[in-house]
């Protein structure tokens, strides 16, 4: 049997895959609240990586099964994570490079999982045909074997033929080269073929079965041998390769002509078996002097033992004429080799050990599903929040309920009032709102910190490129990093927005806390302070106003919507629907994921009825306040009230009171928002760095053969060395923001309030795909925890399409308090890419508002 050609494999280099991946994951599927641990899964599948891609040299068939189980974890990996995105630096060699006495071998460095799994095919192909050249022929199951490998690989190699280069998406070795690939195809369809030739003499088959698996196999290495001969793939090939195709065509031609020789003998047709015996011997001859070596000797001795001895009886017995082999019937074809399609999973015992990550367009779904909640939730809180507000400033122009309070106990301070002192007090008092206030440039300084780290390394990995390309002019092949960093600088962008969104945010709260701090710093000092600085006066006869009973009641009234709010807020944001397993079922059932409609009907399903309570809770508040304006007014007109100084300053500290507990709540959101954004940037300052660490490595690659190829030709000028190998220039911090305070606080004065920060916390869904141009990926940071947080409107850099709600705060007219704004006013980021801006409303139950914008 004639020996099988095996396909060398490619060499791989040591990569680190831990920390890269780790970053990926926890940027993607990551969030404060519910942090992804894959560390153990990460480990072992490294472990998996060092394993395969070393045990694949051995070429036992134990080696297959370990190779098969890393590339089915690479392609388990890939539906769950772009494979883009994956900034590891993966350098193969080139598999039919010899290298030189400079012990140079060319190579390829790619960040892309895309590339690996490439490679890793590649080499699963080349070790099957490493595997079934090693079987043994005299053996059925070693046939067998050998056959079904052989059949593999060539639908492997077929496979990479048509997705090379839409994976690696530049210009390949040349063992990844698609006419190389389809050569290596043909090549071992024909050598399965070959195998079946094979076994149908070893099984004794009949005569014309075998003469017509031999022709056919015949036909296929005259395909391989006009494939090996191009000129842009001969030189790729070892030197006997060619020669051994050419000899194999010839042996199988041979072959056929034998056994179809014996067909015609057992038909009696004497002249034409002397015809093909003639060809079978001269085939064989040429099989020796083409190969160099002899193929089939125990058959090329049976035709020449078969063709003297046809003679003989011919020329004693028969006399027939011999005809011209061109004369006789073509032989039969058969050909029970294929090339098989490529299977997942390729392992007999595969355990994916991604498991717990979900595929990508279930994540895209959730995190579409997502932010439609998030609107919903943030609309419902903003309605709801806006009418206390406005409900709370009313009040306190009013100076209720501390107008219809009767004093006493020794104190001329309205028990209403007392307790938002002590509830003040209680809170921590104005040092623990200063406190926090004083925390805020610190967190913000952390911030900028950790963007402008990120922006200089970009920018030094980009000064860097530049000065090499400028160096080395053409030679310089990689792709420009200005086509690579895009999205990486527009993310940076936005980051920087928000944070400059956030100082604008931290300046108003403080401006308002100046505003009312002397307020609340009577609230904090207690009853005394407070009751020393109260205008003295009356108002009026309180206990003899019918009234005066008729708003205590209302007031009773208040506190009820109050709390029925703060029920409703809480439903509205613990209210939660595992949609991971109705979107699995989805994809498992159709094969996509229609997201909207399961998203509205399910959103329909769990707010529909909060949605309702919220507009009830609104149209119950605009009968109370009709009901406490009468009842003011009669109340004024009975007791002979007037708005004087004293009715004034209770007014303005019920204000403050109210400002203390909003501005807290501001602060402490704020406080988690820099904490959270630190959390993002850390993500997004990885990942430019294992984006940064890529490029270096794919430079120094280059480096060295533009290197090497100047050392062969002659002397090459030194290239500059990078920016980043020198020391780095220290840099001061920028310093933190100033607020700017006013010189004389005025209680009453109205200050803008406009917050640019988000209403509701929604990080950043990662952008599936990257761009088309390039193999680096597109970043985007992982979702920040759900919370109801005032800051950063400044919508998060994504890809997804967002849909419409309200943005920004404005001024309450009356209690100064933060309000959703309407669209147009301050706190609108009306920017190419932002929010659209729509005024705040409720959905219908099931229903979510149309036209979303696309980032």
């Amino acid at each position: 049997m004639a020996e099988l050609i095996s396909v060398p494999l490619k060499k791989p280099s040591e990569v680190d895959i831990v920390k890269p991946l780790k970053n990926l994951i926890q940027s993607r599927y990551s969030t404060a609240d519910k942090p992804e641990d894959c560390s153990d899964a990460i480990n072992e599948f490294s472990k998996l990586r060092n394993n395969a891609i070393w045990k694949a040299f051995e070429k036992y068939e134990s080696s297959l099964e370990i190779i098969y189980g890393y590339y089915d974890q690479i392609v388990s990996l890939e539906s769950k994570i772009p494979s883009q995105e994956l900034q590891v630096p993966f350098k193969w060699k080139d598999a039919f490079d010899r290298g030189n006495i400079f012990g140079s071998r060319m190579s390829l460095t790619i960040p892309s999982l895309s590339y690996e799994k490439v490679c890793v095919l590649f080499n699963i192909a080349a070790l099957q045909s490493g595997v079934a050249a090693a079987q043994s022929m005299e053996s059925d199951d070693g046939l067998k074997f050998a056959a079904k490998l052989l059949q593999q690989a060539s639908g492997i190699f077929n496979h990479l033929k048509s997705t090379v280069m839409l994976s690696i998406q530049q210009d390949p070795t040349p063992d990844l080269n698609p006419d190389t690939l389809g050569a290596l195809s043909q090549l071992m369809l024909a050598q399965a073929q070959q195998i079946f030739v094979h076994k149908a003499i070893h099984d004794n088959m009949k005569d014309s079965i075998v003469a017509k698996l031999a022709s056919q196999c015949e036909d296929l290495y005259a395909e391989c041998l006009k494939v090996f001969q191009r000129e842009n793939l001969k030189p790729i090939w070892d030197k006997d390769w060619v020669p051994i195709i050419a000899g194999k065509q010839a042996a199988l031609g041979a072959v056929a002509e034998l056994y179809q020789s014996l067909v015609c003998k057992a038909n009696k047709n004497i002249g034409e078996e002397i015809s093909r015996l003639q060809r079978s011997t001269e085939l064989f001859k040429a099989a020796q002097s083409r190969a160099g070596r002899a193929l089939f000797e125990d058959l090329a001795s049976k035709a020449e033992r078969n063709l003297t001895e046809a003679r003989k009886d011919n020329d004693f017995i028969y006399h027939e004429r011999i005809p011209d082999i061109k004369a006789v019937d073509p032989i039969g074809k058969a050909q029970p080799a294929k090339v098989l399609q490529l299977s997942h999973p390729m392992s007999q015992n595969f355990k994916d050990l991604f498991n717990e990550l979900v595929p990508v367009p279930v994540h895209q779904a959730l995190a579409s599903y997502d932010l439609r909640k998030t609107e919903i939730v943030n609309t419902e809180i903003t309605r709801l929040r806006e009418a206390t507000q406005q409900l709370n400033g009313l009040l306190a122009s009013l100076n209720l309920p501390a107008a219809i309070e009767v004093t006493g106990g020794g104190s001329d301070v309205p028990p209403s009032i007392l307790e938002k002192a002590s509830v003040v007090s209680s809170m921590g008092g104005i040092s623990e709102v200063e406190r926090m206030i004083t925390e805020l440039p610190e967190l913000l300084k952390r911030n900028q910190d950790i963007l402008d780290e990120t922006d200089r390394m970009l920018n030094e990995e980009k000064s860097a490129d530049d000065a090499l390309r400028q160096q080395f002019k053409e030679k310089w092949t990689r792709t420009p990093s200005d086509k690579l960093t895009g999205t990486f600088i527009s993310n940076a962008a936005k980051y920087r927005q928000i944070i400059n969104n956030a100082v604008q945010a931290d300046k108003v709260v403080r401006d308002k806390f100046e505003t009312h701090k002397y307020f609340m710093e009577l609230l904090s000092a207690g009853p005394g302070s407070i009751e020393a600085a109260l205008p003295s006066g009356t108002s009026g006869n309180v206990a003899d106003s019918s009234s005066a009973a008729t708003l205590r009641q209302l007031m009773e009234e208040v506190e009820t919507v109050k709390a029925e709010r703060e029920a409703i807020e809480s439903e509205l944001k613990s209210a939660t629907t595992d949609m991971k397993d109705k979107f699995l079922s989805a994809l498992a059932k159709d094969g996509a994921i229609n997201e909207p409609a399961i998203s509205f009907e399910i959103l329909g399903q769990t707010y529909g009825s909060l949605q309702k309570q919220v507009s009830e809770s609104i149209e119950k508040q605009t009968l109370l306040i009709n009901r406490i304006k009468d009842s003011h007014t009669q109340f004024m007109s009975e007791t002979g009230s007037t708005t004087g100084g004293r009715e004034k300053m209770l007014s303005q500290l019920a204000s403050a009171h109210d400002i203390f507990r909003d501005l807290q709540n501001n602060l402490k959101e704020g406080t988690k928002f820099y904490n959270d954004l630190t959390q993002m940037l850390v993500t997004f300052q990885n990942k430019v760095t294992d984006f940064c660490f890529a490029r270096k490595t794919e430079k120094e690659e280059l480096l060295k053969d533009l290197t090497q190829a100047s050392s062969r030709s002659g002397p090459a000028p030194t290239p500059t060395t990078p920016s980043y190998y020198g020391t780095e220039p220290k840099r001061e911090a920028p310093a933190a923001p100033t607020p700017s305070t006013p010189s004389v606080p005025n209680p009453t004065a109205q200050v803008p309030t406009t917050l640019p920060y988000p209403v509701y916390v929604q990080g950043m869904p990662v952008p599936f795909g990257a761009s088309s141009s390039a193999p680096y990926p597109a970043y985007a940071p992982p979702p920040m925890p759900q919370g109801y947080n005032p800051y950063g409107t400044m919508p998060y850099p994504t890809s997804y399409q967002f849909p419409q709600g309200p943005q920004g705060y404005q001024g309450h007219p009356v209690s100064g308090y933060p309000q959703p704004g309407q669209p147009g006013q301050p706190g609108y980021p009306n920017q190419p890419g932002g929010y659209p801006n729509c005024p705040p409303g409720t959905f219908p139950p099931g229903s979510y508002p149309s036209n979303p914008n696309p980032w």
